[in-house]
Order: structure tokens, then sequence, then C-alpha cells
């Protein structure tokens, strides 16, 4: 394994590094009103440093847990580095999450503090205050409608950040001899699991955990201060705190952060990254939004859009400094023509990397964005080892693989066909659960529960062992691979697979809206609601045939024969899948149980 040379500091200590050191660089840009907003690294630790006298004056101490309930914003970040400069643990909450869920994460995590981003976070937080003996105060950091809210509990971010400024000038030394007494194997954080499967369990990282993770991120994608990254997934997940903190405090790349959710394709217009991480869902609706683009169009656009797919898909595997003169040039033609125009439409012209994880992804939804010039790349990583450990490069490129081992970890594979992972990554177990961190580290092996398969030095991952379905005649199948082969079809957003002890393989699917009803505009289709779209008979065809064109990539015995079209979209509400979008296969099984005996009778 490689030795780690980052400095043996934890990341609040890096960021007074960095304050000293590259003061004047921008750290960090906010979007509001549409106006970027720059912060420099001097201005974010001073900031965070009032946070944490903030935080302190709240009975916040080492060892404490505070909570954030909020969307990517400059505040979740303070907050985060406040708290850590306190020797506090930072928890995330999804700001999707419904109110059984946040009560669950704040309950079981015991948080004294939760940072909320606005009044519809604040109205979680408040159904739920006697459920949460350990919660002492609630922080709001849009302050639009709270008047009406008790004052001794509820605060203003704006009033916690003014009371930690007055306090940081009548104790001028609590900063310096915080950070002096911090230790890598300190708990940094706390990331909660999906639940796809169960109760989400709280993943304890170290500050050692964090800084091994960003040497892997520097020496796998080359992260350096010229590097600036659009934050929008989630931050209470790993992937994301994985380039909005561990590689910008340790490395000195940028983050820009949006206006919100809704804005993201405008955002990355405008900031043009030069890296960017999507999980499948995200590519896949980028895609979606590439062909409603190329419908609107028209035929000739369509035409030479194909045609230079066809042309660059021949050669879109092979590196840049090994393709042929001819190969070159024919993609500088429809570069020009057509994939220029196409790469600013989604804002990622600038990327010099681009990358995928945190779930499968159909092999020729990455192979598509490949061809038209995006070097998008596959990662492998789990909340418990801190983020990737596995990853491709664009130098060696393997289709359906997800490459191979970060240099400061070990990896081997089980007799069950199980990944395994020893390394600094590895997580420190699973908060008030020692069983469940028994389970999943034995012998100082991490068992990640995903069964993999080695081509040619390289890793490609076959399904979670859990997963893994065996029909009546005895054959395994990975229901992911053939999900996410069906999945590659634009006019289908969801597909949940049924094979398990059954005769052939079926499928509940569900379309994207927008992709079919713009199909439907184009065919004249008349249609008033999602239902109604779904249940006309020319839809069911186009998904019939959707679906019989992308069997034919599949094996005989993983071919779908039979499929249910759902008349409603799958909803993190109502239980069918995680806030990170995974399904819940069981739940979803368990609802339309009347609907899959259908396909089998």
């Amino acid at each position: 394994m490689k030795h780690n040379t980052l400095p043996q500091k934890t990341m609040p200590q890096m960021l007074a590094q960095n304050a000293e050191r590259i003061g004047d660089n921008t750290a960090i840009r906010q979007k509001e009103y549409g106006i970027w907003t720059a912060t420099s690294w001097k201005t974010y630790f001073g900031r965070s440093c009032d946070i944490a006298h903030g935080l302190r004056a709240f009975g916040i101490r080492k060892g404490s847990h505070i909570a954030v309930l909020s969307e990517n914003r400059i505040e979740w970040v303070l907050a985060q580095m406040g708290a850590g400069i306190n020797g506090a643990v930072t928890v995330g909450v999804y700001p999707t999450s419904p109110v059984n869920e946040v009560r669950y994460v704040l309950e079981h995590s015991r948080a004294e503090i939760v940072i909320c981003e606005d009044e519809e976070q604040l109205d979680k937080v408040v159904e739920i205050l006697s459920d949460l003996p350990s919660l002492r105060h609630i922080v709001v950091i849009e302050t639009k409608g709270i008047r009406a809210y008790p004052g001794d509990i509820v605060k203003t971010f704006e009033k916690l950040e003014a009371i930690g400024s007055a306090q940081r000038k009548s104790e001028p030394g609590h900063v310096e001899s915080s950070l002096a007494v911090q230790d890598l194997d300190d708990v940094a954080m706390m990331i909660y699991t999906s639940g796809s499967t169960g109760k989400p369990k709280g993943a304890m990282l170290s500050w050692r955990n964090l800084r091994a993770e960003a040497f892997a991120i520097q020496e796998m994608l080359a992260i350096s201060e010229r590097d600036c990254h659009l934050s929008y997934l989630p931050l209470c997940h790993v992937a994301e705190q994985m380039f909005t903190t561990m590689g910008p405090i340790y490395l000195g790349s940028r983050v820009d952060f949006g206006e919100s959710l809704r804005t993201v394709q405008q955002d990355l217009r405008e900031v043009a990254p030069t890296t960017f991480l999507g999980v499948p869902r995200i590519w896949e609706k980028l895609h979606s939004s590439i062909q409603i683009g190329l419908i609107e169009a028209g035929g000739l656009r369509r035409k030479i859009h194909d045609r230079g797919v066809m042309a660059c898909g021949k050669f879109a595997n092979i590196p840049r400094n090994r393709r042929t003169f001819a190969q070159r040039l024919t993609l500088q033609f429809y570069y020009w023509l057509v994939f220029r125009a196409l790469q600013n439409f989604i804002g990622l012209r600038k990327s010099r990397l681009a990358y995928t994880g945190a779930a499968p992804i159909s092999p020729s939804i990455v192979h598509y964005f490949r061809t038209i010039g995006v070097p998008l790349v596959e990662l492998y990583g789990a909340t418990e080892t801190t983020g990737i450990v596995l990853g491709q490069s664009l130098d060696h490129l393997i289709p359906g693989s997800v490459g191979e081992a970060a240099p400061n970890a070990e990896v081997t594979i089980g007799e069950n066909g199980e990944l395994l992972v020893r390394g600094e990554t590895v997580f420190c177990g699973y908060y008030r659960d020692d069983q469940a961190t028994r389970q999943a580290i034995r012998a100082g092996w991490l068992h990640t529960g995903d069964v993999v398969e080695q081509i040619d030095g390289q890793f490609r991952i076959i399904d979670r062992l859990k997963d893994i379905m065996i029909t009546a005649g005895g054959k395994n199948l990975s229901p992911s691979e053939i999900e996410n082969t069906i999945k590659a079809s634009p006019y289908i957003k969801e597909c949940v697979v049924v094979a398990e002890r059954r005769n052939y393989v079926a499928a509940l699917i569900q379309i994207d809206g927008e992709v079919v009803g713009k199909w439907a505009e184009e065919q004249k289709i008349p249609y008033t609601t999602y239902r109604s779209l779904v249940e006309n008979p020319r839809v069911a065809a186009l998904i019939d045939g959707e679906v019989r064109r992308h069997n034919a990539s599949l094996a005989n015995v993983a071919q779908v024969r039979k499929f249910h079209l759902l008349v409603k979209e799958l909803d993190h509400d109502d239980d069918e899948v995680t806030a990170t979008m995974k399904i819940r296969r069981a739940n979803i099984q368990q609802k339309y149980s009347a609907q899959i005996e259908a396909l089998y009778a």
C-alpha cells in the first residue's frame, strides 16, 4: 500500500492551515438570487471559529452530536467545521426525509442541536420534539416565518454566529487550544446508511478515515487547487462529503453551492466545473434531457447526432492518446457539429473528469457520455469505506468494471465472492450497534456485502449479496444488472425485477413521465395525467419495444418476459425508495404482490 503523504492533521487543523497558506484564495462560492458570492479560506475558517464559539455557548463540547437538516449551502459546512473545531460530531439528515425518518436519526444519534434550513424542516422537528430528550436547541438558517416559535429553544443561525463572534473576542484562545488536542482517531462525523432493507445505521467516521479518503481522491482523481466542484448531492451522503469537504480542505480545491436542487442544470452551465459527481439517477436524467432536446430539435439534428454516436462510439473506451488520427478527426468533426452543444447543454464541457458511483449504472449510459466526449469513469465505495475504494482510470477503461483499488487500500475477494476491504478508510463502527459492527468488520476486514469478480485485474460489481436471486431452475441472477440494462432506455425511469424461485424474469416498470410525455406530444397522443399516459395502449407498446430491444443484450435466462407498468411514481414518502432513491425491494414487492402474481398467472 502507498504511504499517505498528506499532513497528519484533522480537517479543522487543515482548515486553519489553509487560512494561513492560501487564505486569500476562494474556497467556496454560494449562489443566491442569481448572484455568486465568494468566500476565501481565511473567511471560511474565521466564520467556522465563530460557529464553534456559538455552539460552545449552547453547550456543545467534545463528543457532542449536532445534526444538520438542510440542502447543501455554506452554512452546512460552517456548522460541520464549527462542530469539528470543538471536537463534536456532525450528523447529516436528508432534507427530503419524512418526519418519521427525521425522528429516527435525531433520536438514535442523540443529537443535542439540530440546524434546520427553513420553516419546512423546522416544522418536522417541532412535531417530534417530545420524542427527542437529548435535543436542547434548534437553529434555523432562513428566518422567514419562524417568529411564532418559542425563542428559548429556536434560535437563528445569524444569532448563533453573532454569539460566537462575541465569545471569540472574550475567549481568544479557545480555538487554538481545541485544535491542539485533536487526534486523528477522534470521531468526526456520522453518516447514516440508506436503510434499503431496514433501519439506517449510523456509521462513525474518524478524522483518520477522512484524511485517508482525501489521499485516495488525490491519487486516483488528481484533485488539486485548480479544480472546482458543484456541490448538490446531499451532504449527509459520503459521496458528496468527499468532494465538498475532504478533497477541498486537504487539497485546496474550490466548492460551489448552487441556488437549489431545482437549478442544478443551470448552475452547472454557469460554474462549468472541472470535476463532476453524479449518481446513476443524475446521469439517467441528463441522458433523458438530451433525448428530449433531440426530439424537439427535429429529424436532421437527430440524424446527425445518431451518426456521430455510431461513428464515435466504436472508440469511446480507447484512451485519447492511443486513438488513431482518423478517430481523432472523426471525433473533432462531430464535436463541432453536435457534441460541443450537448456538452454545453449539460454544463460539462470543461470537465476534465466526471464520475458516477453510489449505485450500479447501465454500461450503455456510461458509454453514451464517453462517446459524446464527457470523460466519465465509474467509482465504487461505501459509507463504511469513507467513499471510493475502487475506481476506473481513463488510461485503462474496461467497460462494466469499477476499476482498481485505491493505493492506500487492500482488497480481496472472499469465499462467497464478497468484496473485502482493509485499510485506513474502513470506518470505526456503527453507533450504538456493536453486533452489526462485529458482523461488518471481521479479522480486520470490512465485509462490504457486494459480490464482485475480476476482469483483467479490475473489479466488476455483480450485485448485493443479499439481492442475488435464484430462479426456479436454479440459475443465479443479478437483479441490478437486469434492471440497469432495461433502464438504459430513456423512456424507462425505474425497473424492479422479480425472479426469486420463479420460472422466468418479470418486472415492475416505471416510465419516465417527462420523456414519454414529450414522445406522446410528438405522436399526437392525448393525455391528462401520469396515469392516463401510462394506461395508453401505445405507451405500453412503446415500452414493450424498449424492453425487447434491451433484452437482446441479456442472456436468455435473464431476459424480462413480462412486465407491469406502474400507474404512479415510486415515492420516498410511501416507503418505496430511500432518501438516495434506492429501491426498497421488499416493500415494493409486498405492495404490488397482486400485480406480480398476475405476471405469473
